[in-house]
């Protein structure tokens, strides 16, 4: 039966989960006996402490899913099947290792409790049957390394979510900032051009009165220019040098106004 876990919400994440996860289970032994990976997923052959598997780690949706299912687990021999190979048995099997070429221990043992349950001795192996049901040694470690890596990127996600959203409101502040300054300008202009407007008319009525108004009209034409230049400026979004040539138009405007009073 295979264990089946989720790293919840951190499938963006996928390549790091899986390091951080194979980093953990390293830092406890486990040992990689095989490995094949592919853009959003990866399958493994795993080993500790006796227990071998395979574990597959893969992109479901939003999360990570991870799969382990066991291929050989340790198994400890009951009391009574060691009572059933005791003795004339235990000799069995020592003669077993010497005599046998390429066969070690463990294999003879294996040999001497297959014979001895075949006896009807007790049970052979201890969680053999119940690993069926209840999480092996294994996969509860691996049930609670995938918790520790989704607590980990979630802590990431978070913090990221925390810069994204500063980023924004500063983003959002300095827009805020930034339309202030538009429309400060927008009213300057409005209020040069008032200006502009009213010592044109003036230059126009005092020549047809027959006045003498060649220096202001030429004043007044270089606010008028100067008013333009701070207009496109003021569009690109450059206020400084908007409010410059403003503030020189404004200057041309009075030194005009004042050339009309004087005459």
């Amino acid at each position: 039966m295979p264990f089946i876990y989720y790293g919840q919400g951190v499938s963006g994440y996928y390549e790091d989960f899986l390091e951080r996860l194979m980093s953990h289970l390293a830092l406890e032994g486990t040992e990689v006996t095989s490995e094949s990976r592919q853009e959003e997923s990866a399958r493994m052959g795993v080993r500790r402490t006796g227990e071998e598997g395979m574990l597959e780690v893969r992109v479901d949706g939003e999360n990570v899913k991870v799969t382990y299912t066991v291929t050989r687990e340790k198994r400890e021999v009951k009391r009574g099947m060691m009572g059933a190979i005791a003795g004339a048995g235990l000799g069995g099997i020592l003669g077993s290792v010497l005599n046998r070429d390429g066969e070690g221990i463990g294999d003879a043992v294996s040999g001497a409790l297959g014979g001895a349950a075949a006896g009807g001795a007790y049970e052979a192996y201890y969680g053999y049957e119940d690993s069926r049901q209840d999480r092996t040694a294994f996969a509860a470690l691996l049930a609670e390394k995938v918790k520790e890596v989704e607590d980990e990127l979630q802590y990431i996600i978070e913090g990221q979510e925390e810069a994204k959203e500063a980023l924004r409101e500063r983003s959002r502040e300095r827009k805020a900032q930034e339309q202030e300054k538009e429309e400060e300008m927008r009213t300057s202009l409005e209020d040069a051009y008032g200006d502009l407007l009213a010592l044109q008319e003036e230059v126009d009525i005092l020549e047809e009165e027959g006045r003498n108004v060649g220096k202001a009209r030429s004043r007044a034409e270089r606010a008028e220019k100067l008013y333009l230049e701070a207009e496109e400026a003021c569009d690109a979004g450059d206020y400084t040098k908007s409010r410059t040539k403003l503030k020189a138009a404004a200057s041309m405007i009075e030194s005009a106004q004042t050339m009309l009073s004087e005459e």
